[in-house]
């Protein structure tokens, strides 16, 4: 048996509903609880916790976050939705072997990762 079973992913940002709104629009996340200095939402088994920041840094001045990587179903559909909730796409959409990647970066600068894999008919 197992000591540890994973919990959540936490992120820190400045407005957590405003957040919690961005992952449950932008990529179809279940929120479980929101208030405006915690929420928690869910994707498959992954939870998400958002806390609100103690300071106005959220992520470290030399701009780097944790990644959450994401498989979905239409790469522009959703990079489309994500924008309009306030991301910005970092670089552009790659054309891989195996399907299309792409980075995003997300409310406070948290970075996401979009993977739509090659579909095969």
């Amino acid at each position: 048996m197992a000591t540890a079973s994973f919990r959540w992913i936490l992120q820190l940002h400045k407005d957590v509903p405003k957040a919690a709104r961005f992952y449950a629009q932008g990529l179809d996340f279940s929120v479980n609880v929101v208030t405006l200095r915690w929420a928690e939402l869910q994707s498959g088994p992954l939870k998400l916790a958002l806390m609100q920041s103690p300071s106005e840094h959220v992520v470290s001045e030399k701009g780097y976050s944790s990644l959450l990587s994401f498989t979905v179903t239409d790469i522009n559909t959703s990079i489309s939705k994500l924008m309009e909730l306030g991301a910005e796409l970092d670089g552009s959409i790659k054309y891989e072997v195996h399907g299309k990647v792409a980075s995003v970066r997300c409310l406070d600068g948290h970075v996401l990762g979009l993977y739509e894999p090659l579909r095969f008919y």
